[in-house]
């Protein structure tokens, strides 16, 4: 049977470029996911205590062809890659054998190409996970708040009280940002749950592609963070920081 080659097209790659950046802190080799849907990434860390989810929608393409395919790639070349895209580019990618040809196209067309590799990897889905809040805050917001948790911790609190939302991180010092209903949507039971710094200052650079960020969590429960615009989906599953009493 004669196969559909894989060809899609985009004519705004920063954004992709952008997510593809962040999750490079996170993971160094990903399987790119193309089919009838579109293209997406789900990957855990090494340490096995986040993950994160990628998608662009099919709609997001100006060209679309392609079957079920799979792509391994290193993150860090990609990456490399796609910082040549500038404003105006146009960004395709092509399937040939075991490359994948990168072509950026502005001025003039500029082609690349990056070898595929095997990675061994079980096909994970983010999982459907009960949640008692739901926060939608600006990002604005929610990326402040991490910073100046940041300054004084390295790890910081959810917390719902009495209808209030807190970000709260505390040692020898203490930052504390509080959200009433005024600031951001709130629909939650009280509850706190603590996470790592670390790994939120990765995902907060995922709230900068969109104006709002929503929060779902639980007492003692893992965080799920979901960027999205019109033409991706950005999710981070983050497990909480639980406490161990000596």
């Amino acid at each position: 049977k004669e196969q559909i080659k894989m060809l899609i097209k985009l004519e705004n790659p920063a954004l992709v470029s952008k997510a593809i950046e962040l999750i490079s802190e996170l993971v160094t080799e990903v399987r790119l996911k193309v089919s009838e849907f579109g293209l997406g990434i789900t990957a855990i860390d090494p340490a096995n205590v986040a993950m994160v989810s990628f998608k662009i929608p099919r709609s997001s393409f100006s060209h679309f062809e392609a079957d079920k395919e799979v792509l391994g790639v290193n993150l860090d070349s990609l990456k490399q890659i796609l910082k040549r895209c500038s404003a105006g580019s146009s960004l395709t990618f092509e399937r040939k054998e075991n490359f994948l040809n990168i072509q950026i196209q502005d001025r003039i067309k500029r082609n690349f190409t990056l070898s595929l590799i095997d990675i061994e990897s079980d096909d994970k889905e983010m999982p459907t996970l009960e949640y008692s809040s739901k926060i939608e805050i600006d990002s604005v917001d929610l990326i402040a708040s991490v910073e100046d948790c940041a300054v004084v911790a390295d790890s910081c609190s959810f917390i719902v009280q009495d209808r209030k939302f807190v970000i709260e991180a505390r040692g020898l010092n203490s930052a504390r940002a509080e959200f009433s209903g005024d600031e951001a949507r709130i629909e939650a039971e009280n509850c706190k749950s603590k996470y790592s710094i670390e790994y939120l200052s990765k995902f907060i650079k995922g709230a900068k592609l969109s104006n709002k960020t929503t929060l779902r969590f639980a007492e003692d429960h893992p965080l799920r963070m979901d960027v999205r615009t019109d033409s991706l989906e950005l999710s981070f599953l983050l497990a909480p920081r639980v406490e161990t009493e000596d």
